[in-house]
Protein backbone atom coordinates (compact mmCIF):
# COMPACT_ATOMS: atom_id res chain seq x y z
CA UNK A 1 0.00 0.00 0.00
CA UNK A 2 2.87 2.39 0.80
CA UNK A 3 4.39 1.79 -2.65
CA UNK A 4 1.04 2.57 -4.30
CA UNK A 5 0.68 5.83 -2.37
CA UNK A 6 4.28 6.80 -3.16
CA UNK A 7 3.71 6.05 -6.85
CA UNK A 8 0.52 8.13 -6.83
CA UNK A 9 2.29 11.07 -5.22
CA UNK A 10 5.12 10.76 -7.75
CA UNK A 11 2.62 10.82 -10.64
CA UNK A 12 0.89 13.88 -9.22
CA UNK A 13 4.19 15.73 -8.77
CA UNK A 14 5.28 14.80 -12.30
CA UNK A 15 1.95 16.13 -13.53
CA UNK A 16 2.69 19.56 -12.12
CA UNK A 17 6.27 19.52 -13.41
CA UNK A 18 5.17 18.66 -16.94
CA UNK A 19 2.35 21.21 -16.85
CA UNK A 20 4.87 23.95 -17.54
CA UNK A 21 6.00 22.14 -20.69
CA UNK A 22 2.62 21.25 -22.24
CA UNK A 23 -0.25 23.72 -22.36
CA UNK A 24 -3.01 21.19 -23.12
CA UNK A 25 -5.29 20.36 -20.20
CA UNK A 26 -8.89 19.34 -19.89
CA UNK A 27 -11.68 18.76 -17.42
CA UNK A 28 -14.19 15.96 -18.02
CA UNK A 29 -17.35 15.14 -16.09
CA UNK A 30 -20.13 12.66 -16.72
CA UNK A 31 -22.35 9.85 -15.56
CA UNK A 32 -21.99 6.08 -15.44
CA UNK A 33 -24.21 3.09 -14.77
CA UNK A 34 -23.07 -0.38 -13.89
CA UNK A 35 -23.76 -3.92 -12.87
CA UNK A 36 -22.03 -5.32 -9.78
CA UNK A 37 -20.02 -8.48 -10.42
CA UNK A 38 -18.37 -11.07 -8.19
CA UNK A 39 -19.03 -10.67 -4.46
CA UNK A 40 -20.80 -7.34 -5.06
CA UNK A 41 -23.51 -9.07 -7.13
CA UNK A 42 -24.62 -10.93 -3.98
CA UNK A 43 -25.50 -7.73 -2.14
CA UNK A 44 -26.17 -5.17 -4.87
CA UNK A 45 -28.18 -5.07 -8.07
CA UNK A 46 -27.28 -1.88 -9.95
CA UNK A 47 -25.05 1.18 -9.61
CA UNK A 48 -24.98 4.76 -10.81
CA UNK A 49 -22.21 7.25 -10.46
CA UNK A 50 -20.71 10.60 -11.30
CA UNK A 51 -17.18 10.95 -12.69
CA UNK A 52 -14.93 14.01 -12.73
CA UNK A 53 -11.33 14.12 -13.87
CA UNK A 54 -8.75 16.70 -14.80
CA UNK A 55 -5.92 15.71 -17.12
CA UNK A 56 -2.77 17.43 -18.25
CA UNK A 57 -1.24 16.55 -21.60
CA UNK A 58 2.26 15.16 -21.17
CA UNK A 59 2.58 14.37 -24.89
CA UNK A 60 0.33 13.76 -27.87
CA UNK A 61 -0.16 10.18 -26.69
CA UNK A 62 -0.27 10.56 -22.89
CA UNK A 63 -2.33 12.47 -20.31
CA UNK A 64 -1.96 12.25 -16.53
CA UNK A 65 -4.21 13.75 -13.92
CA UNK A 66 -6.60 13.34 -11.03
CA UNK A 67 -9.96 11.55 -10.83
CA UNK A 68 -12.84 11.60 -8.38
CA UNK A 69 -16.59 11.14 -8.37
CA UNK A 70 -19.37 9.36 -6.54
CA UNK A 71 -20.52 5.73 -6.73
CA UNK A 72 -23.85 4.46 -5.40
CA UNK A 73 -24.50 0.71 -5.62
CA UNK A 74 -28.11 -0.05 -4.72
CA UNK A 75 -28.61 -2.73 -2.08
CA UNK A 76 -30.31 -5.93 -3.17
CA UNK A 77 -33.00 -8.05 -1.54
CA UNK A 78 -32.23 -11.75 -1.10
CA UNK A 79 -34.62 -14.57 -0.17
CA UNK A 80 -33.75 -17.91 1.36
CA UNK A 81 -36.31 -20.70 1.80
CA UNK A 82 -36.09 -23.82 3.93
CA UNK A 83 -39.28 -25.87 3.77
CA UNK A 84 -42.21 -23.56 4.52
CA UNK A 85 -40.02 -20.84 6.04
CA UNK A 86 -38.82 -17.96 3.84
CA UNK A 87 -36.39 -15.35 5.13
CA UNK A 88 -35.84 -12.09 3.26
CA UNK A 89 -32.73 -9.94 3.74
CA UNK A 90 -32.35 -6.38 2.50
CA UNK A 91 -28.87 -4.92 1.98
CA UNK A 92 -28.15 -1.22 2.33
CA UNK A 93 -26.80 0.94 -0.51
CA UNK A 94 -23.01 1.14 -0.82
CA UNK A 95 -21.53 4.58 -1.50
CA UNK A 96 -17.94 5.56 -2.28
CA UNK A 97 -16.01 8.68 -3.27
CA UNK A 98 -12.83 7.73 -5.18
CA UNK A 99 -9.70 9.89 -4.95
CA UNK A 100 -7.22 8.73 -7.56
CA UNK A 101 -4.33 9.44 -9.90
CA UNK A 102 -5.28 8.94 -13.54
CA UNK A 103 -3.45 8.01 -16.75
CA UNK A 104 -4.80 7.98 -20.33
CA UNK A 105 -3.02 6.74 -23.45
CA UNK A 106 -4.25 7.83 -26.91
CA UNK A 107 -3.18 5.44 -29.68
CA UNK A 108 -5.60 7.28 -32.03
CA UNK A 109 -7.71 10.44 -31.79
CA UNK A 110 -10.93 8.51 -31.17
CA UNK A 111 -9.68 5.64 -29.03
CA UNK A 112 -8.09 5.79 -25.57
CA UNK A 113 -7.34 3.48 -22.69
CA UNK A 114 -5.92 3.92 -19.22
CA UNK A 115 -6.83 3.69 -15.61
CA UNK A 116 -7.28 5.32 -12.24
CA UNK A 117 -5.69 4.15 -8.97
CA UNK A 118 -6.03 5.49 -5.46
CA UNK A 119 -8.33 5.22 -2.48
CA UNK A 120 -12.14 5.06 -2.35
CA UNK A 121 -13.60 6.67 0.75
CA UNK A 122 -16.62 4.73 2.03
CA UNK A 123 -19.41 7.15 2.94
CA UNK A 124 -22.23 4.72 3.67
CA UNK A 125 -22.56 3.23 7.15
CA UNK A 126 -20.30 0.24 7.71
CA UNK A 127 -18.12 0.90 4.65
CA UNK A 128 -14.58 2.01 5.45
CA UNK A 129 -13.38 2.29 1.87
CA UNK A 130 -10.24 0.79 0.44
CA UNK A 131 -7.84 0.49 -2.46
CA UNK A 132 -9.50 1.76 -5.64
CA UNK A 133 -8.54 0.94 -9.20
CA UNK A 134 -10.40 1.33 -12.45
CA UNK A 135 -9.07 0.30 -15.86
CA UNK A 136 -11.04 1.91 -18.70
CA UNK A 137 -11.42 2.13 -22.46
CA UNK A 138 -12.90 5.20 -24.12
CA UNK A 139 -14.11 6.30 -27.54
CA UNK A 140 -14.61 9.92 -28.65
CA UNK A 141 -18.12 10.18 -30.10
CA UNK A 142 -17.61 13.86 -30.91
CA UNK A 143 -14.85 16.33 -30.11
CA UNK A 144 -16.19 16.90 -26.61
CA UNK A 145 -18.16 13.70 -25.80
CA UNK A 146 -16.66 10.36 -24.81
CA UNK A 147 -18.27 6.95 -24.33
CA UNK A 148 -16.33 4.70 -21.96
CA UNK A 149 -16.40 1.23 -20.46
CA UNK A 150 -14.62 0.45 -17.20
CA UNK A 151 -14.21 -2.10 -14.45
CA UNK A 152 -14.28 -0.42 -11.04
CA UNK A 153 -12.89 -2.21 -7.94
CA UNK A 154 -12.82 -1.20 -4.27
CA UNK A 155 -10.83 -3.62 -2.14
CA UNK A 156 -11.07 -3.70 1.62
CA UNK A 157 -11.83 -6.99 3.37
CA UNK A 158 -13.73 -8.01 0.24
CA UNK A 159 -13.44 -7.03 -3.41
CA UNK A 160 -16.40 -4.85 -4.48
CA UNK A 161 -16.43 -4.81 -8.32
CA UNK A 162 -18.69 -3.06 -10.84
CA UNK A 163 -18.65 -3.23 -14.66
CA UNK A 164 -19.71 0.22 -15.91
CA UNK A 165 -20.56 2.13 -19.04
CA UNK A 166 -20.57 5.90 -19.02
CA UNK A 167 -20.52 9.13 -20.91
CA UNK A 168 -18.10 12.00 -20.25
CA UNK A 169 -18.24 15.57 -21.47
CA UNK A 170 -15.14 17.74 -22.06
CA UNK A 171 -15.31 21.24 -20.58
Amino acid sequence: MKKLIATGIFLILMTFVTQAQVDRSNFKAGLNAGIPVGDAADVSSFSIGFDANYHWGVSELLDVGLATGFINAFGDTQEASVGNITVQSEFEDFQFVPLAASVRIYPTYHFKFGGDAGYAVGISEGMDGGLYYRPSVGYNITGNTELNVSYMVVEDNISFSIATIGILFLF
